[in-house]
Order: structure tokens, then C-alpha cells, then sequence
């Protein structure tokens, strides 16, 4: 269900992009009194599955914490709890406090010394489920961290899952549902604007541009975003992150052409300016976007914000 990016150099940007109880001392109360108040609770002796199925016992709520992707972070801090984030990637911009955080990972590898010295409670951890980020995990349990994993998110069912788990995982079981159920009304409010179209507007969506141009297709968390602004990929007709040619985004001719390129200067221009290209509506009705990266790529909370983001880039007549 959800699975790792792997494409020549793009890989260490996409990781980057892409590339992550309740209760209190009285046993009687456990169940409700302290999340309900919206108070993290002070719970002792449970335990949450991870993503590799593993049942990982906490004493108590961990009160530092090492997060070692950025759309964990983001959940960390939209819990209310990323003032206990002690670790994180290089990647980790958001929320601002975020940047202050000691860096401890590049998002594809990690200073395990330099974890293992900070003795956190917990690492909030991103695996691929492949044998050498296992090993690298099992490393950090060899050496004494409690580990807790979560893969990438591939849909937004699995951000959702990701929130209640960390929720969880930080005792304010209560304060994942309200997160969630935030996200879903966000989303819920952008489909009521564009549920009037009634012919989906055809879109090219941009996430590597030449020499080595990828998009996304079907099977990726990029196109529930898209399929939730009601918009439709000229590529969805195919699977995962797919190299394509310059004929083969002519010939499609979008309407809309959106990138989340951020690496190179004046993307939208150097789309526009293609040799070749003046054919495809979108580069003559000069319908060519830049949406965020960070919202547009990371599997976390701000997925509501990405889907309201291509809605008003691809119909912005309705959002006035």
C-alpha cells in the first residue's frame, strides 16, 4: 500500500519531498478523561503497532522525540506535541519552529551516533521495508532507541492511519481524530466548489523536468490529489512515477500544466519557453502553475491545503 519513489538522482528528492494512549495515573479514567479535555494524557504501559508490524511498548509518553521524515514532523507539530521533537531531516521546514531542530538525517540516511547520544524516547522513523533500512533501524535498537516506523504515505487513507498511530504513539488518541476529521472537512469544502465541473479539465503535472522529465499516474499520492481537485491526468492512464517524453506531453495536450519543480530557476518559464511546445493549449493560454512542493508531495496534514492548492491553480474561477 504505500511504497518508496526509486529513480536515478531524483530519488534523494523525492525522499526528501516526499522526502512523517490516552489517560492518566488513575486506571479508572484511562479511557477518556485526560484526551477528551484535549490535555496529552500521562498514560503508562501500552503499546502501538508500527508500520512493520511490530508492537512497540512505551512505560510512558514519550517526552523526546526524533523524527526522521518531514511529513512526520509536520504531524508531530499539528498534534501539538513538536516541542518534545529534539531530532529531525534536513528537510524539515514546517511548521518555522521546525527549523531550529537540531538535523540529524538527510531523509535517506541518518547519524546514528548522534541519535543514540540524544537518547530520545522514541524515534518516529521512515522505512521503506527493504533490508538495509531495516538494518539501519535495527541498529538504532541494538543500541538501546526505541524505534517506531512509518512508511510513506501512498494515499490519503495512509496519512490518516499515519496521524491516529503517532496520536497514539504521543497519547492524544483524541487529537488525532479532530486532525483528521479537519482534513477531511478541508477537503470535503474545496469538492462542493468543484463538483460543478462537469468535464474535468485535462492536466499535466510536472515533478522532474528535463533532460529527465517524470510525472505521476495512478497508484500515487500525487494522483488522489488530483483526483480530488477533480481534475484529470493526461497520464492516469498509467502507473506510478513515469518518465516521459517531450512528444509524449505534445501529443497529450493538456490544458493545465502544473509543476512542483523548486530546484531550478523560473520553472514555469522554462516550461513555457520549450521548444516545440507552443502547440499544447495550456503554453498558449499561458495556464502553466507552480504548486508548492512541500504541500503537494508530503503525505501529512496539510493534505487538505493540497488539494484546495491544484483545485485554484486548474479552476480558479471558482475560488473568487
Amino acid at each position: 500500500m504505500k511504497k518508496l519513489i526509486n529513480f536515478q538522482w531524483i530519488t534523494i528528492l523525492m525522499l526528501a519531498l516526499v522526502l512523517a494512549g490516552c489517560g492518566t495515573a488513575d486506571e479508572a479514567k484511562k479511557d477518556d478523561t485526560s484526551s477528551k479535555e484535549g490535555q496529552q494524557a500521562e498514560q503508562t504501559g501500552y503499546k502501538v503497532t508500527d508500520d512493520r508490524d511490530v508492537e512497540v511498548a512505551f512505560d510512558a509518553v514519550p517526552k523526546t522525540i526524533v523524527s526522521l521524515q518531514p511529513s512526520n514532523t509536520e504531524i508531530l507539530f499539528a498534534l501539538g506535541v513538536g516541542d518534545k521533537v529534539i531530532g529531525a531531516t534536513e528537510y524539515d521546514t514546517y511548521p518555522e519552529e521546525a527549523k531550529d531542530i537540531e538535523r540529524v538525517s538527510d531523509s535517506v540516511t541518518f547519524n546514528t551516533e548522534r541519535i543514540v547520544a540524544l537518547k530520545p524516547d522514541v524515534v518516529i522513523a521512515y522505512s521503506t521495508g527493504n533490508a538495509e533500512t531495516l538494518d539501519a533501524l535495527k541498529g538504532l535498537e541494538d543500541a538501546g532507541v526505541k524505534v517506531f516506523a512509518i512508511k510513506s504515505a501512498a494515499s490519503f487513507d495512509d496519512v490518516y492511519g499515519d496521524i491516529q498511530q503517532i496520536a497514539e504513539v504521543m497519547g492524544v488518541k483524541d487529537k488525532g481524530e479532530q486532525l483528521n476529521e479537519s482534513i477531511k472537512a478541508k477537503i470535503a469544502d474545496v469538492q462542493a466548489k468543484v463538483k460543478t465541473v462537469e468535464t474535468p479539465k485535462n492536466v499535466y503535472l510536472e515533478i522532474s523536468p528535463k533532460p529527465d522529465i517524470y510525472t505521476t499516474a495512478a497508484g500515487t499520492f500525487q494522483q488522489e490529489i488530483l483526483d480530488a481537485a477533480n481534475v484529470n491526468n493526461v497520464f492516469g492512464d498509467q502507473t506510478g512515477w513515469v518518465k516521459v517524453s517531450e512528444e509524449d506531453v505534445i501529443a497529450k495536450n493538456p490544458q493545465v500544466i502544473l509543476t512542483t519543480v523548486n530546484y531550478v530557476e523560473d520553472a514555469v518559464g522554462e516550461i513555457l519557453g520549450r521548444d516545440g511546445w507552443n502547440t499544447i493549449t495550456a503554453i498558449q493560454d499561458k495556464a502553466v502553475n507552480y504548486i508548492d512542493t512541500d504541500i503537494s508531495n508530503r503525505p501529512g496534514p496539510r493534505i487538505g491545503e493540497a488539494v484546495e492548492m491544484v483545485a485554484k491553480s486548474v479552476y480558479p474561477e471558482l475560488f473568487k
